[in-house]
């Protein structure tokens, strides 16, 4: 019997930790698709993306096209004949590459569908105050995040979590969940669940910089989950005094009645906003400088 392969597509070490999995469990990887390599800083260095960085460590043929429609490109997919594809945080495939495989493409995506289907669902659970999230293994059609389910998982959201360990917890139990829905496929015994998409449906946009500025005007704890589900990346943060500060960690802290709105007291950096109600800075970053937690800052900076 023949045995059943896939092309893997991925670009960051979201990805990477699912390929090593699939490797790990003795899944046959044809290829992997991931984005082209780009220069970046003053000596123009080529980076490599992890999931490039993992295929040539563990010696797996590398696609990397600029187009996902190039004939040329398809043509070499093809001949692998791979029984399946398997994406995890990549870009949109067209049609005419999800429909090659015999057994249909799927995708990982961070969130427990159909809620939070987009590019952000990681962020968007924490700073929506979610108590609870998941993975979700789905066969990919030509709408975003809209195929029918294969496999789902709920995951608890630790109070106070930052957006960087959510991440973290999601990519371990996705690798599973992937890897285990992989095998059940390639068996014939998974079973396929169509999703119910409301207007209704929690979306989970790209964050923007407009997002990621604090306001006073908002409660306490909406901004406590803004800083957390934008912790550590893009950061959300403060512009004072036509300074930006970004804000990696809170609390919550008891009311101190102060004229301005960010200040430090009592050996704490502390954050008001227009309802009388007061937060702690735990973490934060000013221009030009590294990221700190609080104490540390006040030895040497002023606000």
């Amino acid at each position: 019997m023949k045995t059943k392969s896939v092309i893997f597509m991925g670009t960051p070490d979201f990805a990477v930790c699912s390929l090593d999995k699939i490797m790990k469990s003795k899944i046959l990887i044809k290829g992997v698709i991931t984005a082209p390599d780009r220069n970046s800083g003053r000596g123009r260095k080529i980076n490599k993306s992890p999931v490039k960085e993992y295929a040539i460590k563990n010696k797996i043929p590398i696609f990397q096209p600029i187009n996902l429609k190039d004939e040329n490109f398809q043509k070499e997919i093809k001949k692998l004949k791979a029984d399946l594809f398997v994406v995890v945080a990549f870009r949109m495939l067209p049609e005419s590459l999800i429909n090659i495989p015999k057994l249909g493409s799927i995708n990982l995506h961070a969130s427990y569908l159909p809620n939070y289907r987009g590019a952000a669902p990681i962020n968007w659970v924490i700073i929506n105050g979610e108590k609870e999230t998941g993975i979700t293994v789905f066969f990919l059609n030509k709408k975003i995040d809209e195929g029918d389910i294969i496999n789902q998982k709920k995951i608890k959201i630790n109070k106070y979590e930052k957006a960087g360990e959510l991440h973290d917890r999601l990519m371990n139990a996705g690798s599973n969940l992937l890897t285990e829905t992989i095998i059940d496929i390639f068996k014939n015994r998974h079973k396929n669940k169509k999703q119910k998409i409301n207007s209704n449906d929690t979306k989970a946009p790209k964050i923007t910089k407009n997002i990621c500025l604090l306001s006073k005007n908002e409660k306490a704890e909406k901004i406590i989950n803004k800083i957390h589900g934008l912790s550590p990346y893009p950061g959300a943060f403060i512009n004072h005094q036509n300074k930006n500060f970004k804000i990696f960690g809170a609390r919550p802290h008891k009311f101190v009645n102060k004229k301005n709105s960010f200040f430090i007291y009592d050996k704490k950096i502390l954050y008001n906003n227009t309802i009388r109600e007061t937060i702690e800075i735990t973490e934060i970053q000013a221009e030009g400088k590294r990221r700190m937690n609080s104490s540390e800052f006040i030895k040497g900076n002023k606000i």
